[in-house]
């Protein structure tokens, strides 16, 4: 009796991704289904001033605290505020920020979680020149 190993192996990859298809991810945690959802943008400049928006999608109330510091650590900024699911924009001058880094830190108090956010500012000088065949 003779055993065709091309569908032996065909007949492995399909029961290995079957098995593969039905597993889920074993969480040590609750998944994170507690903890804040924070998103930190640049939404663009204002008269040459950097403006960045924060969004915090957490639905329980809470208490954040929101600092901006300088890569020395100087406060350039902070702010605490209440509530659930808030949107905040911030807008920082430039004399402060310049092209050094400025590290971004929302605290949540009840939650007792702290994420932190590097903004890297850096600005370039492009000139492009294009040819083109005109007939």
């Amino acid at each position: 009796m003779k055993i065709d190993s091309n569908n032996f192996g065909k007949l492995t990859i399909a029961v290995l991704a079957l098995a593969l298809s039905f597993t889920t991810p074993a969480m040590a945690n609750d998944g994170g289904k507690g903890t804040p959802k924070t998103e930190l943008k640049f939404i663009g400049d204002v008269e040459n001033q950097p403006v960045f928006e924060l969004n915090l999608a957490n639905k329980v109330e809470d208490e954040y605290t929101v600092t901006f510091r300088d890569e020395y650590g100087n406060v350039l900024f902070s702010d605490k505020f209440k509530g659930a699911g808030l949107t905040r924009k911030f807008m920082l001058k430039s004399d402060d920020f310049s092209d050094a880094v400025v590290n971004v830190t929302v605290k949540s108090k009840s939650g007792n979680i702290t994420e932190v956010y590097s903004i890297n500012r850096s600005q370039t000088y492009v000139e492009e020149t294009q040819v083109n065949k005109v007939k």
